[in-house]
This record gives structure tokens, sequence and C-alpha cells, in this order.
């Protein structure tokens, strides 16, 4: 009983057991590790208020870019309402020109 009690006991007189010990290292390596995800923590939201923040910008580029289609979009249907027979005309001249232009350099070759 004596040999087994005084076994977990580094000085006897002081009686600072090993446990002790132990507890003080644990202690510290729980300190170093609460420490590290405090530091990882305060990066985590430093990121996170960057990637709000570019978020945020990327939402108002959509929307200015979406107003802009919107209004595209707009004149092309007004385009679209418009005389077709004007329109077919100029295509019709353009296929003319390229044709003329393609058999152009044919001719020369």
């Amino acid at each position: 009983g004596d040999g087994a009690a005084a076994g977990n006991y580094t000085h006897a007189s002081s009686g600072y057991s090993v446990y002790e010990e132990e507890n003080d290292r644990l202690t510290e390596s729980l300190r170093t590790k609460v420490s590290a995800i405090k530091s990882l923590s305060i990066e985590i939201g430093t990121e996170v208020k960057n990637q709000n923040k570019m978020l945020s910008e990327m939402d108002n580029d959509f929307d200015s870019t979406g107003g802009l289609l919107g209004a595209t979009m707009g004149r092309l249907r007004t385009l679209s309402r418009g005389s077709q027979t004007k329109l077919l005309c100029y295509m019709m001249l353009f296929s003319l020109f390229v044709f003329f232009v393609i058999y152009w350099i044919i001719k020369l070759r």
C-alpha cells in the first residue's frame, strides 16, 4: 500500500504528485491549442468579411449588367416590331456584296 502511494509522488516531502505535473503539462497544451483556435477563428472571420464584400460587389455588378441587358433587349424588341422590309433589303445587299467580293477573289487567282 505504501509502495504504490509513494510511487505516485516524485517529491514525497513537497506533496507534488505526478498527476499534478501531468495536469500542468496538459493545461499548457490546452492553452496552446486554444490560442491556435482563437487565431484561426479570427483569420476565418477576416476571410468571411472579405468574401462578403466581394460577393456584394459582384451582386452590384450583376445588377448593373442585368439593367444593361434589359435595356438592350428592349431595343431589340423595338427593332423587331419595326419595318422588316428595310432589314431584309440590307441583308440582301450585304449578301450580294459578299458574293461579289468572293467572286472577284476567285477570278484573280
